[in-house]
C-alpha cells in the first residue's frame, strides 16, 4: 500500500504528518486492507536511538505510519518545515482507534505486558464500547521467544482475524518486533507501549493542561526514576542538541548568498555608479 500520510525529516527520521483524524482514518483503512503494516509512535528517545543506530532508522523507516508522539517531535516538525503539527501520542490513539474501530465493526487484537493489565483493557473496552469487537489478546513471558513459541504466537493473533493488533513490548523492543513480524501478521501492528497500563486504569496521566506544558516526562521519571532517568536527562538533552543543529544547518542553507559588489538591503542612489576597476571600488558622481 502507498504512504498514506506525508512524512518530513525531523534528525534521520521520517515522521507522518496530518491531524489527528487522517491518523486514525489511516491506521483504520490499513487495518481494514489486512495489510501487514506497522506503526510508529515517534518520541525523542525514539529518534536519538535512530541516529545513534541505522539498523533501527531502517525499522522506522519502513513503518507505514509514524506518528509525532511527544510533543517536542511535533513541535520540530513545526520548526523545521513552517506548518503546525499536533501531538499524536500513543495514549491518545488507542482510545480514539478502538472507538472508532467499535463504530466502523473493526477487530482488535492486544498483544504485550501482562494477564492482570489485559483482562482490565478488556474489560474496560467491553464496558465503554460493547459493540467493540476484541478478537484477543496474548501476554508474551518477558524474555525472547523461540522459534516454536513466536511461530504460535503468530498463529494465535492470525487465527483470531484481527484488523488492528495494539502492541506494548517496551520501546524499541516493540518497534523491532513490529518490523520482524511485517510480513507474517496479517494486521496493522501499533506499538503503543505504556498506553496499556493508562488504559487499563493503572496508572494515571497528567491532565491536559499539564501535558500542554510539556511536563509529562517529567511526571513519568518520577514514577520510574529507575528506567527512565538515563532516556531523559540523557537521551532528551542529545535530542535537543541534535535538533538545534539541524535548525541552524537548515538556517543557513535557506539564507541567500549576497552576489559580488552588492550589499544586501543596500540601495544607492541613481546618480552614483560604482564599478570595479583594479580591484577597487570607483564612485563615480554624475
Amino acid at each position: 500500500m502507498s504512504t498514506l500520510l506525508l512524512k518530513r525529516p525531523v534528525l534521520d527520521a521520517r515522521i507522518s504528518t496530518g491531524a489527528v483524524p487522517e491518523f486514525i482514518d489511516a491506521i483504520l483503512r490499513l487495518g481494514a486492507a489486512r495489510a501487514s503494516a506497522y506503526v510508529c509512535c515517534a518520541n525523542a528517545h525514539m529518534l536519538v536511538e535512530a541516529h545513534q543506530d541505522p539498523q533501527f532508522r531502517r525499522v522506522l523507516d519502513q513503518a507505514s505510519v509514524v506518528t509525532p508522539d511527544g510533543s517536542p517531535v511535533a513541535a520540530a516538525l513545526g520548526w523545521l518545515h513552517g506548518r503546525p503539527q499536533p501531538r499524536v501520542a500513543g495514549m491518545d490513539l488507542l482510545p480514539a482507534l478502538l472507538a472508532e474501530a467499535a463504530a466502523r465493526g473493526q477487530s482488535v487484537y492486544f498483544y504485550g505486558t501482562t494477564e492482570a493489565v489485559l483482562t482490565a483493557m478488556v474489560a474496560r473496552a467491553r464496558r465503554e464500547l460493547p459493540a467493540l469487537r476484541v478478537a484477543g489478546w496474548q501476554a508474551p513471558p518477558f524474555r525472547p521467544l523461540t522459534p516454536e513459541e513466536d511461530a504460535a504466537a503468530v498463529a494465535a493473533i492470525n487465527a483470531a482475524d484481527p484488523d488492528l493488533v495494539f502492541v506494548a513490548l517496551g520501546c524499541p523492543r516493540q518497534e523491532r518486533w513490529m518490523a520482524e513480524h511485517r510480513g507474517r501478521v496479517r494486521a496493522c501492528m501499533l506499538g503503543v507501549g505504556q498506553a496499556f497500563m493508562v488504559y487499563a486504569g493503572l496508572e494515571r496521566r497528567l491532565p491536559e493542561w499539564a501535558r500542554g506544558l510539556w511536563l509529562e516526562w517529567a511526571y513519568r521519571l518520577w514514577l520510574e526514576p529507575r528506567r527512565l532517568a538515563r532516556r531523559y536527562l540523557v537521551t532528551n538533552t542529545w535530542f535537543v542538541w541534535l535538533l538545534v543543529r539541524q535548525l541552524l544547518a537548515r538556517g543557513q542553507q535557506q539564507t541567500p548568498r549576497a552576489q559580488p559588489g552588492r550589499r544586501r538591503g543596500l540601495r544607492m542612489h541613481p546618480s552614483v555608479l560604482t564599478s570595479w576597476r583594479a580591484g577597487a571600488l570607483t564612485t563615480v558622481h554624475s
